[in-house]
């Protein structure tokens, strides 16, 4: 399968030059399976996703294709180029201080309105009109008379080719992480397919992300459809991919990663190819059980609880060390939960201030 390349301008710089993506394509010559829309990097240290849509690009020379596959690796250069030393800043916008994976369009639709307008049509015509819609949408507030910021437009950018898709993947890492996967409850039986131990189902309502802004206005259509005894699944897909820990290429185990979406593009019907998601088990837990756990005092960190491993209560979660208090009882402070849990990530480093954001652990887990 021939491997299309093109240029997205989405921004320009203050010396005047364009602040541009580089776009790979897949498409074959007739379509008939669902198309597909992938990013990553969006934050500026989270570099292994550029490692999984390489492979998943290698594998895909080969394969089948019977839907349109569109790849965007180093999907924010602004923030991977964000750099302080030896280290990558780029998760929030420097101008703004917003989360760069937090600036998508929150479409507010009324939909109730809209479909009065549009009921007559027939389930495939209301679907694309929709689609339209909220490319439309997109390409406005990108041409919005006031402007709009430098982060907002790389991410309505971002998400008007998602819209145009019925399958979008967000590739992500955490600071020190496991693998996991948010998913939508309504889609909880994707989550079997990619080759990622633990989900988080996350409400079917917009908070800010990528996949949220995706999903969202088709579940809220859906939901609404259901009123009018007018049934229609859900017929876009999003989900985020968290791969591991940032600041880290692994192109063998980008290549795990790689065949576990294949297997659910295999699912889709993307590809032609019937390839089998990984035997691993698999567990999840509802996103109001995703429980974070601040720093009860400042010092110095040594964490003992692994992630992706479970850790029942009262085990040894980490360790602060203050060595201004050495000779005295709490020059270590011994820090654990209450409850069974499995750690998700860590904060990155080993000093942190009273109230840092220590751990995440999900709690209330199930197997899937």
């Amino acid at each position: 399968m021939k491997l299309g390349r093109s240029t997205l301008k989405i921004g320009e710089l203050a010396t005047g030059q364009d602040l541009e993506l580089n776009l790979f394509e897949f498409a074959p010559e007739v379509l008939t399976g669902p198309s597909v829309y992938i990013q990553a990097n969006v934050h500026g240290a989270e570099v292994q996703g550029n490692a999984v849509i390489y492979q998943l690009m290698q594998a895909l020379e080969g394969c089948e294709l019977r839907g349109k596959i569109t790849l965007v690796p180093l999907a924010n250069p602004l923030g991977i180029n964000q750099k302080s030393g030896e280290f990558t800043l780029g998760r929030f916008d420097p101008i703004t201080g917003v989360n760069w994976n937090r600036e998508y369009l929150d479409h507010k639709l009324d939909i109730a309105s809209w479909y009065q307008g549009h009921k007559h049509l027939n389930d495939a015509e209301l679907i694309a009109h929709f689609r339209a819609l909220l490319v439309e949408r997109c390409y406005s507030r990108l041409h919005e008379p006031w402007g709009i910021t430098t982060g907002h437009r790389l991410a309505v950018s971002l998400q008007q080719m998602g819209h145009e898709a019925d399958i979008v993947l967000d590739l992500h890492t955490g600071p020190k992480s496991c693998k996991h996967l948010y998913c939508p409850e309504y889609d909880q039986d994707a989550a079997k397919y990619f080759s990622i131990p633990y989900t988080l189902l996350i409400p079917n309502e917009f908070g800010g992300a990528m996949d949220e802004s995706i999903f969202c206005p088709w579940w809220q259509l859906s939901e609404y459809l259901a009123t009018q005894a007018r049934e229609i699944e859900v017929p876009v897909s999003a989900f985020t991919l968290e791969l591991g820990s940032q600041e880290n290429v692994d192109l063998a185990d980008a290549l795990v990663d790689a065949e576990g979406i294949l297997a659910y593009l295999s699912l889709r019907g993307v590809i032609g190819e019937r390839i089998s998601p990984s035997g691993m088990p698999r567990y999840a837990c509802h996103l109001k059980d995703y429980k974070k756990y601040h720093a009860p005092l400042g010092g110095l960190v040594e964490y003992k609880a692994k992630v992706g491993q479970p850790l029942l209560a009262g085990e040894p979660l980490a360790n602060i060390l203050r060595v201004d208090r050495y000779g005295q009882e709490d020059a270590i402070v011994p820090l654990s939960l209450p409850v069974d849990c499995v750690p998700v990530l860590h904060f990155a480093s080993a000093s942190v201030n009273q109230g840092t954001e220590l751990y995440k652990v999900m709690t209330k887990v199930f197997p899937l």
